[in-house]
C-alpha cells in the first residue's frame, strides 16, 4: 500500500462534492440510522467494534486496512491545510472517504442524500436513488469543470452513506466500480473495511471529524 500525501490541493472543481458545503443547513426532522444490518460485525466498524491487532494506517477520524494495490492519498483544503477527505484507488476506481461527528440515536445520511442530490441539480448534474449494498445510495451524473488540458463533461459517481455510533461515514465511489460488479465488490469491501474513530470530544453532529497523517509518513510508503 502507498501513502501520498497531496494528489494536489482541493478546488471545487477537482473534487466530485463537498459535503460540508451542505452540512451546514439547517437539519430536518430526526431521521433514523442507515447502515446495514450487519455492519456492527462487517463494518464499517466504530473503533470500540475493531480488532486492536490488526495493522491498521491511523488517519486520525478513520483508519485504514492496508492491502495489496491500494494506494492512499490525503485531500487537502486548499486555504486552511488541513486534511478533509481520504482518497484511495483501488481496483480501477477511486473511493474518498470522510467521517461527521453525528447524534447518538438519529441518523444523518437520508438527510444529506437529498441535499447533495439538490447540490448536484443545481450544478447541472442528474441522480438516481438507487438500493446498493449499504442501503440507499445515489447514483449521479456530476459536472467536472473544463481545465487547461481537457474539457469539461459529466462524471459517474455513486454517494454512498452508513449512519454508525455517534458518526456519519461518506463515501465517494467513481471509475470502473460506478458500474463494473466485480470492482464495485471489491471497492464496496474496501469501504466496509474503514475504521471510524469518533473519540471523546464533544463535537456538533455534521463537523468533520479530524483527519491526519500517520505517524513517521511524511510522504514515503507505507506497508
Amino acid at each position: 500500500m502507498r501513502l501520498d500525501r497531496f494528489r494536489g490541493a482541493c478546488k471545487g472543481s477537482e473534487r466530485v462534492s463537498d459535503i460540508e458545503n451542505v452540512a451546514g443547513s439547517e437539519p430536518l426532522a430526526e431521521q433514523p440510522k442507515s447502515a446495514p444490518a450487519d455492519r456492527a460485525t462487517a463494518g464499517p466498524l466504530d473503533e470500540s467494534e475493531a480488532n486492536p491487532v490488526r495493522p491498521y494506517v491511523d488517519l486520525g477520524g478513520v483508519k485504514v486496512l492496508p492491502r495489496e494495490g491500494l494506494h492512499l492519498r490525503l485531500e487537502v483544503e486548499e486555504g486552511s491545510k488541513r486534511v478533509v477527505a481520504v482518497g484511495l484507488d483501488y481496483a480501477n476506481s477511486t473511493l474518498q472517504v470522510q467521517p461527521f461527528a453525528a447524534p447518538r440515536s438519529s441518523g444523518l445520511w437520508h438527510e444529506i442524500r437529498l441535499q447533495i442530490a439538490e447540490q448536484i441539480a443545481r450544478q447541472g448534474g442528474t441522480t438516481t436513488v438507487r438500493e446498493g449494498a449499504f442501503g440507499p445510495e445515489l447514483l449521479a451524473q456530476v459536472p467536472v469543470a473544463a481545465t487547461d488540458s481537457a474539457p469539461g463533461h459529466m462524471r459517474l459517481a455513486r454517494f454512498v452513506g452508513v449512519d454508525g455510533p455517534r458518526w456519519f461515514l461518506r463515501g465517494v465511489i467513481a471509475g470502473e466500480a460506478a458500474v463494473e460488479p466485480n470492482a464495485a465488490a471489491q471497492v464496496e469491501d474496501l469501504f466496509r473495511s474503514i475504521v471510524v474513530v469518533r473519540g471523546t470530544t464533544p463535537m456538533p453532529p455534521r463537523d468533520l471529524i479530524p483527519l491526519r497523517m500517520p505517524t513517521g509518513a511524511a510522504g514515503g510508503p507505507v506497508r
